[in-house]
């Protein structure tokens, strides 16, 4: 139950209340429906549930992970990187969420008027409306454009909150409330780690459900009010004709990745500590359900409020649309401060977001503290590791400070938009690729069998070998194809900042491509390159009784045979082999040794010659190394 709970706090987030419901309305509206559960089931759902059998079954995190096929180790590394990335500027709207939830303790909200401090003279009040007109008398012709006005809530955020700069060029300095609203945030997120996933299970009981008591609460106020049934209609009614559109399937597919979390780690991370046996197929199933539903019915929550403002406002509900932060820290909250007994509203609909922030947050950043762990054991011990997490939080507390700056929200703006989509791509394309051609479907179906049972039908086979790897390369294409510059409130950004974006993007992907090259020049030689890919001796379940026979399980001596034992390989491998014979031919490119016979710990089999390599070896064969 805590493992379930822990995937639907990580893979349900913020993103599920603002990107999906705006992309809904913008693709097709209830016809967005379509592309996004085919791309799910096509995509989203065996990615998800693959990511869980590797963690289950090695019980290793995303780096770990790769002892399958060494020379992609750089994959983990760029699930990690990627983690990161979205770690800290995630964090960062985190802090101005718990910002206006602690404004909202208050008897008047303060975006709720005209009169404060931060306002300029293009502020109008709710209860003012303005059309587009033109006002003549005999002299001359007044042009009046409702654009020009500013609502209280879209000054606050700017001007108050933000204290937004003009462009990226005008980084200016930092905004100390918000400073302290994201150490707050670091500080929540460093305490709730320190113990690592013993800690997360309990705190993933509040994070992983409470938001869907406030969800609830905040639906049945919201289609009480009036025009909501128009707010939902706008957002459910389908065009049909916008699935002819190819970008419209390029953001359903995108959009899986995003909402599922997929390719960035976590799952593996998280799964990693589940027991051997436990049924992730069924997990996979209610996780990726659950967070579908949230999305749609956050959606329903939000259009129906965005439907009261435009009746309050007598004008269409396209005029009231906004995506991204604006829709959580300008559209909402303008609807709250319409609403009766506003603080109350206001305190509910923060603590939702900060909590489902939260739930996706602690997760993340568990990833990154558990991978690097994995490759560095010392940090394990209780000491050390406590010491690891506490400096790392605030590492990452000072990496996250250039983005509460007065310039900041163009930063942050960047790196979202360059790690939320090519990146995972590439990931989940390699990642697909690798586990159903290198490492071997057949290989990879024997894991599932030794852990659950039962094989994987022929759906999940034609899924992870062919439907998928296409459809992620048909979205990887089209996002190259269809690039659009990111920009900011109708700003674009200047080239040397579209430059850092791709640079950003092409980070973790490049990581893949120089560890793999490392690896080549360390170690040298095509046939060591050929021996590189596939997995080392010590890849297999943490418990040696589990799973099928793995050479890194046993221990192993040698007598009359014939078996090469080439050094180089060895040290690529990790292998650790003693040997035992009365006649070993040591030189220095390596040894040659008589006979392998396989010690299983209690017995022994002889009398036959194993393969010696990093593959996982079933039967006796006369063939060596």
């Amino acid at each position: 139950m805590e493992f379930i709970l822990t995937c639907v706090g990580y893979a349900v987030g913020l993103g599920n209340v603002w990107r999906f419901p705006y992309l809904c309305y913008r693709n097709g509206g209830g016809a967005f429906l379509i592309p996004y559960t085919l791309m799910l089931a096509l995509v989203g759902l065996p990615l998800f549930y693959m990511e869980l059998v590797l963690g289950q079954y090695a019980s290793l995190g995303p780096i770990a992970i790769w002892k399958l096929s060494p020379l992609f180790k750089g994959l983990g590394y760029a699930m990690v990187i990627v983690s990161l990335l979205i770690g800290l500027y995630y964090n960062v709207v985190i802090s101005h969420v718990l910002y206006y939830l602690f404004k909202s303790f208050t008897d008047v909200l303060p975006w709720e008027s005209c009169d404060n401090s931060w306002n300029t003279n293009s502020c109008l009040p709710f209860d003012h409306h303005v059309t587009k007109s033109n006002i003549s008398d005999s002299n001359s012709t007044v042009h009046i454009d409702p654009t020009a006005y500013k609502t209280p809530t879209e000054e606050y955020y700017r001007r108050n909150v933000l204290n937004q700069s003009e462009s990226i060029d005008d980084f200016g300095t930092v905004e100390w409330h918000l400073v302290i609203c994201l150490f707050v945030a670091w500080l929540v997120v460093g305490l709730v780690l320190l113990k690592g996933i013993q800690s997360l299970g309990k705190v993933v009981y509040f994070t992983a459900i409470f938001p869907y008591v406030m969800l609830t609460v905040l639906f049945v106020r919201g289609v009480t009010l009036p025009g909501a049934s128009k707010g939902i209609l706008y957002y459910l009614e389908p065009d049909f004709e916008r699935l002819l559109d190819p970008r419209v399937w390029s953001d359903a597919a995108t959009q899986i990745f995003y909402s599922l979390s997929a390719c960035s780690g976590g799952l593996i991370a998280m799964s990693s500590y589940n027991k051997f046996n436990n049924n992730c197929y069924r997990d996979a199933l209610i996780v990726c359900c659950i967070n579908c539903g949230t999305s749609v019915f956050a959606g329903l929550v939000i259009f129906s409020v965005l439907g009261f403002i435009a009746t309050e406002k007598n004008v269409d509900v396209a005029s009231v649309v906004d995506d991204g932060p604006g829709l959580a820290f300008i559209v909402y909250p303008e609807a709250l401060a319409r609403m009766p007994v506003a603080p109350m509203w206001s305190v509910f609909f923060f603590i939702m977001m900060a909590t489902l922030g939260f739930g996706s947050q602690f997760s993340i950043i568990e990833c990154v503290f558990s991978s690097i762990s994995d490759e560095f054991p010392i940090l394990k011990t209780s000491r050390n590791n406590i010491i690891f997490r506490v400096v790392g939080c605030i590492v990452f507390f000072l990496l996250g400070l250039p983005m509460i700056c007065r310039g900041g929200i163009w930063m942050l703006n960047l790196v979202d938009y360059s790690v939320g989509g090519f990146p995972l791509l590439v990931v989940g394309f390699m990642e697909l690729l690798i586990i159903t051609r290198i490492y071997g479907y057949s290989e990879f179906s024997d894991n599932i069998n030794s852990m659950l049972g039962i094989r994987p039908n022929k759906y999940w086979e034609i899924c992870w070998k062919w439907v998928s790897p296409f459809v992620v390369l048909v979205t990887l294409i089209m996002n190259i194809v269809f690039f659009k510059e990111p920009d900011l409130d109708n700003v674009t950004y200047p080239s040397w900042a579209v430059s850092l974006g791709w640079l950003i993007a092409m980070f973790p992907v490049t990581t893949i491509a120089v560890l793999a090259l490392y690896y080549y020049c360390r170690n040298g030689g095509f046939m060591v390159l050929q021996e590189s890919v596939k997995s080392l001796p010590t890849w297999g379940p943490a418990d040696k009784t589990k799973g099928e026979y793995s050479l890194g399980k046993y221990d192993m001596t040698f007598a009359a045979g014939d078996v090469g034992y080439n050094p180089a390989f060895a040290r690529l491998m990790g292998s650790n082999i003693s040997t035992s014979t009365n006649s070993t031919d040591v030189t220095n490119i390596g040894a040659s040794v008589r006979t392998v016979n396989r010690i299983p710990g209690n017995g022994s089999i002889g009398g036959s010659t194993y393969i010696f390599s990093s593959n996982r070896s079933r039967e006796p064969s006369e063939s060596k190394v």
